[in-house]
């Protein structure tokens, strides 16, 4: 498995596109937010003829689902996320306006829901379905054991976790759930988080603050 990680929106966020030999991808937390974004996306799929057939959410606040819309009109794809942050798209106006955002067309509808231990396939490749509530209720992680990768959203950062003052954030929940869930996985799995620069389990498990 190949990955690229794009940068998008005024808040940085991670966009990841995984991909493999087949030429299928799955992009997850799609937060291009201007056209420019959405072209250098779109860009770099047509350039290395990859075929995106999923759209994954490890959650659903604002600046991770900002190009959910483009993906849907450009390829028909319709995000899947946890269904612990529904609530999220049910009261868009009202959220997005915490994080600045107003005057914006809600992203449109969830085409599933994501549960704890499912495992997404692309081409010849798996992601395991991790749930890491605490920074959000419905946080999820995927990871892929084969290609030794985790793709954790907000939930684990470089030196840090994800905030726990938002709707549904629980401190408890989400250091419990990394301990449990994450630092149980092999040290050498590279961890891409939802913003800032990658790292892995077992470096957090040595030198993050909160543990």
């Amino acid at each position: 498995m190949q990955w690229k990680i794009f940068t998008n929106n005024p808040w940085q966020e991670n966009t990841v596109v995984l991909h493999d030999k087949t030429k299928e991808a799955a992009i997850i937390d799609c937060g291009c937010f201007t056209a420019a974004e959405r072209e250098r996306l779109a860009d770099f799929l047509q350039t290395n003829q990859l075929k995106p057939v999923a759209l994954l959410d490890t959650h659903l606040h604002i600046d991770h689902i900002f190009g959910n819309a483009f993906m849907r009109d450009k390829y028909g794809l319709s995000a899947r996320a946890h269904e612990g942050d529904a609530f999220w798209l049910a009261d868009f106006d009202r959220y997005a306006g915490m994080f600045g955002v107003r005057g914006m067309t809600p992203p449109p509808a969830l085409g599933a829901y994501l549960q704890e231990g499912e495992i997404i396939r692309f081409g010849h490749s798996e992601l395991k379905v991790i749930h890491v509530p605490g920074h959000s209720p419905g946080g999820v992680c995927f990871y892929s054991r084969e290609a030794k990768l985790l793709v954790s959203g907000d939930v684990l950062f470089q030196g840090s976790i994800g905030r726990t003052d938002l709707p549904g954030g629980n401190l408890k929940e989400l250091t419990e759930g990394i301990r449990e869930k994450l630092f149980t996985l092999p040290d050498d799995v590279t961890v891409i988080p939802g913003h800032g620069p990658c790292t892995t389990i077992g470096e957090e498990k040595r030198t993050n603050p909160f543990f």
